[in-house]
């Protein structure tokens, strides 16, 4: 089972389809940075953030539309590629989120969109808070397909008796010692069976399946959704959920960290 290949192997498989996760990964909807805002008691226009797990960019675009100062984090060396190919204008420092190459209180808001589940929650919150400034901000971000449809669900039960349990919705288990404040927002957007498809063959546990086996089970896919969306369309419902927690005085000091390291 894929789900049983440690965390951090599996976090770095997304560098084989670096560029398929740029084209077919959904987008951020507009809310979840106005949940940011509104439970972080901030504004992004001007702010300090950084981007923990950045892979290709996608929640770095959004935060540097609404005027952040964004640097995205990224270990991956493919994933770093293909954000320097989608963003030149941001700034970019391959690092790992457990141990952030950031200077302390440096930071207004420290996002980890889609990525929190990839962290060693025991390192990477004293990370984030180390390079917060107190009443900084941490944001946990996730944009997962909407169990709660019926066709949603039935394809999470076929990919769970063939590939494992834990393997395509995020765990989104809080760490404790923060008050969280969180809000879930539901959305779709409209793609064609094969456009889903090739979303669905970004994760990570498709990824390690290789390319055989994933074509294979992608196959029989097509056919199940074709008999239930015969024209091909569909709706790719997802829920967006964000957790804020505020760095206080009391959360700190941290321990030192390596420092801010060259932008590459």
């Amino acid at each position: 089972m894929t789900h049983e290949i440690p965390a951090a192997e599996r976090a770095l498989a997304f560098g084989r389809a670096a560029r398929a996760y740029a084209a077919y990964r959904p987008a951020y909807p507009a809310g979840v940075l106005d949940a940011v805002e509104e439970l972080g008691g901030l504004r992004l226009a001007g702010a300090r953030v950084a981007d923990v797990g950045a892979g290709t960019g996608i929640a770095s675009r959004a935060l540097h539309r609404r005027g952040a100062r964004v640097t995205g984090i990224e270990p991956g060396a493919a994933m770093a590629a293909q954000f320097r190919r989608e963003l030149p204008q941001v700034a970019l420092v391959r690092g790992d989120g457990n141990r952030l190459p950031l200077a302390d209180g440096s930071l207004d808001l420290v996002a980890y969109a889609q990525s929190w589940h990839w962290t060693d929650p025991a390192r990477a919150v004293p990370s984030a808070l180390r390079v917060l400034r107190p009443g900084g901000a941490l944001a946990l971000l996730w944009n997962d397909p909407d169990p709660s449809v019926p066709w949603v669900a039935e394809q999470q039960a076929r990919i769970v008796e063939r590939i494992g349990d834990g393997c395509y919705i995020s765990d989104r288990t809080l760490p404790g010692g923060l008050s969280w404040r969180t809000r879930e927002l539901r959305w779709s957007r409209a793609v064609t069976v094969d456009f889903h498809l090739a979303k669905l063959a970004t994760h990570s546990a498709f990824i390690l399946l290789g390319a055989a086996g994933a074509a294979e089970f992608l196959a029989e896919e097509r056919k199940h959704l074709l008999r239930r969306f015969p024209d091909g369309a569909l709706e790719e419902p997802y829920t967006a959920f964000v957790a804020v927690a505020l760095r206080s005085a009391a959360d700190g000091p941290q321990e030192p960290g390596p420092g801010l390291v060259g932008r590459r």
